[in-house]
């Protein structure tokens, strides 16, 4: 036997532009499937639904289609519950394959009708990859041999939900041509919808059956209104017209013609209602019910050159639908990076407040009051040691030695009042900060649903203890300067003789004085305490020391006061982190959709023109009815759909019974 493929083209995966153009669209699918899109921006879950039929049309019809250029056409059938896609697949190929039912949801697991000799099509993943094989004898199995098909377990498990296809094998269906029975697009099952959706996005070719009592329901129009938005090529079927109701044939054309489908072919299965619910004959449409279908599908399916340009028509729709697709995503990728940026530039700027708060408030003085106040003076006193002071640093010194060599042990006391006192200043400046912070989030349309379920209004209990650790730290650090300070050749012995602790607190209460290099001595806080603990620290260091001690140990507070409000701020960028919403990708998406863009610019200026009169030889038999119906002009996109020989009557005995007979002829000499 000839092979039917040999006058078809060259294989376009031989051909450079068609391999540059897989490869653009499979570096789009790579970005396409690393995008995310989580945070509620304007728009997004319109984005949400075009990211997941974007990558489901890749990956089920467009690398398929492009990598096995040859396959059979596959015509998906596909409408609402109870629109008989199941009796009319049943009827063109005149054998029950797809079981129909009064139960609804009826149609289940997707059954594909294929010719015997295009069986590796379709068990190979290069078609429909996605989906688990089951194979069938061609009968609608029963209860009891259901479990019966063959297949690999994977195979076995999907069969019993709706993700299985079920693959029939058909003499009746040309070579090259497939049909696929689709679940209901408006089932009241979530799943068998997605399914079915997702069935038509890998079509060829669209075959939409509805009825006249449902013409006009809005679920089928959405989706052919996709059809149109990429250009796929669309056939439907209008089911149980009542006669002399060919008005609403006429209402559904029209309706094709506003949704953008003004050229998709509208088939009136009009016969079988003037017969009533009687016309069916073991549940089949009489053949002149589906004549006109049969003899469409049938000269498609036997002209290579027919198909071939129905493939190319709706292949070329998917791809400028998918450029166009991932450059709107690209966009809601880049409002996903803004609001991303609005939403930490929040965080930082009510935490940035927060520390400027402390900093101001371990700065001027304020914490030199009440408590603290209280334990320097009862550690120093205001009497003989402060009219010391007055005299002049040089008598200072024998003041203060004899001042604190006895009275090192009342330092942790004033210690202890500016750890309480520090802890309250940043504690309320990170309750504050939070408060801020989530009201701005609360909002922000994005940042409002990042809240749910979090408790993000209030600073953690544990927060008080990580901010008493971390000022504990810092009373080290300060005591540690000191000590380094105290080990220089001029200042060992008197830090010796003085005492660690007195000399750390003195220090402590200088920063709490000081600003922009001002010390105490300039300022004059609270009563002139800060003066004095100038004045001992001066009296053993001297006073450029002093300054340097004063601004190390100022920055080294702010360093903790910064980690601990960092941390708190943390608690909501984190949210931000985990989606990964700060670096989209959306710039490589853009720069792969252009790239695919121009790939296929250029395959279609590359592409192949068919030669004229070549016509592959003619493979398996006709559909039911084929024949017995003139068939009008091409399908959409074609111009040489064959043709009842001249001068032949269009009805029975022409050109196409003659085909009919010859293919069953064939069969008979098996």
């Amino acid at each position: 036997m000839t092979d039917p493929d040999t006058t078809a083209a060259p294989d376009p995966r031989d051909d450079a532009a068609a391999r540059e153009l897989v490869d653009a669209l499979e570096t789009l699918r790579s970005r396409l499937g690393a995008l995310r899109l989580p945070l509620e921006t304007p728009g997004v879950g319109v984005a949400r639904a075009d990211l997941h039929q974007a990558v489901d049309q890749l990956d089920d019809y467009l690398l398929p289609r492009l990598r096995a250029e040859r396959a059979p056409l596959l015509v998906v059938v596909g409408g609402s519950t109870g629109a008989g896609k199941s009796t009319l697949v049943n009827s063109l190929l005149g054998e029950p394959v797809s079981a129909p039912g009064v139960l609804r949801p009826t149609t289940r697991a997707p059954v594909l009708v294929h010719h015997p000799l295009d069986a590796r099509w379709f068990t190979t993943d290069r078609v429909l990859p996605g989906l688990a094989r089951v194979s069938s004898s061609g009968q609608v199995p029963d209860a009891g041999t259901a479990g019966e098909h063959q297949g690999s377990d994977r195979a076995r498990t999907a069969a019993e939900g709706a993700a299985a296809l079920r693959l029939v094998a058909s003499e009746a269906l040309p070579q090259g041509l497939a049909l696929l029975d689709a679940p209901d697009i408006d089932s009241v099952e979530t799943a068998n919808r997605e399914l079915s959706a997702q069935l038509l996005g890998a079509a060829d070719l669209w075959l939409f059956v509805t009825t006249a009592a449902r013409y006009a329901d809005a679920v089928p129009w959405d989706l052919l209104g996709q059809a149109a938005r990429r250009r796929a090529q669309v056939a439907i079927v209008l089911d149980r017209v009542d006669p002399g109701a060919e008005v609403v044939a006429d209402d559904l054309r029209r309706m094709t013609v506003e949704h953008g489908l003004g050229d998709a072919r509208v088939f009136v299965l009009g016969e079988a209602a003037e017969q009533g619910p009687g016309a069916l004959v073991d549940g089949l449409l009489p053949e002149a019910a589906v004549a006109e279908v049969a003899t469409w599908l049938s000269g498609l399916g036997g002209d290579p050159e027919a198909r071939a340009r129905v493939i190319a028509a709706t292949r070329d729709g998917v791809v400028d639908d998918l450029v166009r697709r991932a450059v709107a995503l690209a966009e809601t990728a880049d409002g996903q990076e803004v609001a991303d940026a609005r939403l930490r530039d929040a965080v930082r700027r009510y935490h940035a407040e927060a520390l400027e708060q402390v900093e101001t408030a371990t700065s001027d003085g304020a914490l030199l009051r009440g408590e603290v106040l209280a334990r320097w003076q009862d550690f120093v006193g205001t009497g003989e040691f402060f009219r010391s002071v007055e005299a002049g640093v040089g008598r200072v010194r024998d003041a203060v030695a004899r001042f604190f060599r006895g009275r090192p042990k009342e330092a942790p006391q004033v210690e202890q009042a500016i750890a309480h006192g520090l802890e309250s200043v940043i504690l309320d400046a990170a309750e504050q900060a939070a408060e801020r912070t989530f009201a701005a989030w609360r909002g922000d349309g994005a940042g409002a649903a990042l809240l749910d379920g979090l408790d993000l209004a209030r600073v953690p209990a544990a927060l008080r203890t990580e901010v008493a650790e971390q000022i504990r730290g810092w009373q080290e650090d300060v005591l540690g300067l000191v000590r380094e300070q105290g080990a220089s050749r001029r200042g060992t012995a008197r830090a010796v003789s003085f005492g660690v602790n007195a000399l750390g607190v003195s220090l402590m209460v200088i920063v709490f004085a000081s600003t922009a290099g001002l010390t105490g001595a300039e300022i004059g806080i609270a009563g002139g305490t800060a003066i004095v603990a100038q004045k001992l620290l001066e009296a053993v260091f001297g006073d450029e020391a002093v300054r340097r001690l004063a601004a190390q140990a100022k920055e080294r507070l702010n360093g903790r006061v910064d980690a601990v409000l960092r941390g708190q701020a943390a608690r909501y960028t984190a949210q931000l982190d985990a989606l990964g919403t700060q670096q989209t990708g959306a710039d490589g998406v853009r720069d792969a959709a252009h790239r695919v863009a121009a790939a296929a610019r250029a395959e279609r200026a590359a592409r192949a023109v068919p030669q004229e009169g070549v016509t592959r030889p003619w493979s398996g038999g006709l559909l039911r009815g084929a024949g017995t119906f003139r068939p009008p002009e091409a399908p959409p996109g074609t111009d040489d759909a064959p043709v009842p020989e001249e001068g032949v009557p269009a009805r029975r005995g022409g050109w196409w019974s003659r085909r009919r007979s010859r293919s069953r002829g064939e069969e008979g000499d098996r």
